[in-house]
């Protein structure tokens, strides 16, 4: 192999985050945040917004910290948002009203939140907290914000224009030839979807549940897996979704102190991403080990294998392209 597969690893301490990465960034309960983007661009409002591994996928991977009662305003997707807690308590809320209805995740908990709906995301814990963001396509789209959120933000200094760039007005004035972005009209709001809480919650696999949804792959009782979107298919063996949405990717987790999957071949992208333990990776005749938090994108048609290596029971997302 001539690529350096280092160059396709993210060490989640090595990246850097922005602070202000959206219109409703100088907002209390949404200024004392971070957000990174690990693979593609994400979603971010902010030009200066640093990306770690730039190559399309298919897919994009991002992360967010948020300090107590901070996270996201209310804002809709075009494209698949599906959420990986990896520390604290987040409450998701949604509806134009943030009133609709809402749902508290943990660590280890997933969820897959519909496109065209509004919804936001608070921290709850007494600490900071972390989760990593998978949204779909290469490219993901733009967020739509809910009029209160735009009026709002403007009226902290911060204009969202009609080419979706992000203006500070306490740095820059609005350029000339461009205009700020209007917020929604009444009509056009009526043509986002509502869904009640029983609803939402059919797109939630949460930790607490996992052995209702563990499935063993027959290789001595070592690895236990979860499939959480799209057909997971290794070594003649497919792994049917839990999750009945169709994002444009494909995602699992593989579970077990022992937990391994023997070499194999793709030719669309595919990344790890861990949540605990530590896992060594092999592409072709390179390794690489990843911890907590780490990610590692393989390159295509590469042989690659992974397995847990630490004395402790490991747990690592696989995100998959779909073919």
């Amino acid at each position: 192999m001539s690529i350096d597969i280092l160059t396709r690893l993210a060490r989640f301490n090595d990246l850097i985050p922005s602070k202000v990465p959206f219109v409703e960034g100088k907002l209390k309960g949404h200024q004392d945040r971070s957000n990174y983007s690990i693979v593609g661009p994400g979603v971010s409002e902010d030009s200066k917004q640093k990306v770690k591994i730039a190559e399309a996928h298919g897919f994009n991977i991002g992360a967010v910290s948020a300090a107590p009662m901070n996270g996201s305003g209310l804002h809709s997707h075009t494209t698949a948002e599906v959420f990986l807690i990896f520390s604290g308590s987040w409450r998701f809320y949604w509806g134009v009203d943030g009133k609709e209805g809402e749902v508290i995740l943990q660590k280890g908990d997933v969820a897959s939140f519909p496109t065209n709906m509004f919804r936001g995301f608070q921290n709850v814990s007494d600490e900071e907290a972390l989760m990593f963001v998978v949204l779909g396509e290469n490219d993901p789209g733009v967020i739509t914000w809910t009029p209160k959120i735009i009026k709002d933000a403007k009226d902290s200094g911060m204009v969202l224009l009609n080419d979706n760039s992000l203006i500070d007005l306490e740095k820059q004035k609005i350029p000339e030839g461009k205009n700020a972005l209007n917020p929604l009209q009444d009509n056009e709001l009526q043509q986002f979807d509502n869904y009640t809480s029983e609803e939402i919650e059919k797109f939630v696999i949460r930790n607490v549940d996992a052995q209702k949804y563990i499935k063993d792959d027959e290789h001595y009782n070592s690895n236990s897996i979860i499939n959480y979107l799209d057909e997971f298919n290794i070594h003649e063996k497919t792994f049917k979704p839990h999750i009945p949405h169709q994002t444009g990717f494909g995602l699992s987790l593989l579970k077990g102190k022992s937990a391994h999957i023997h070499s194999y071949e793709l030719n669309v992208s595919e990344a790890f991403l861990c949540l605990k333990g530590e896992w060594e990776v092999t592409c072709d005749d390179q390794k690489v080990n990843i911890g907590p938090r780490d990610t590692f994108s393989a390159p295509k048609n590469s042989i690659r294998s992974i397995k847990q290596v630490s004395d402790e029971e490991g747990s690592v997302f696989l995100i998959r392209q779909k073919n």
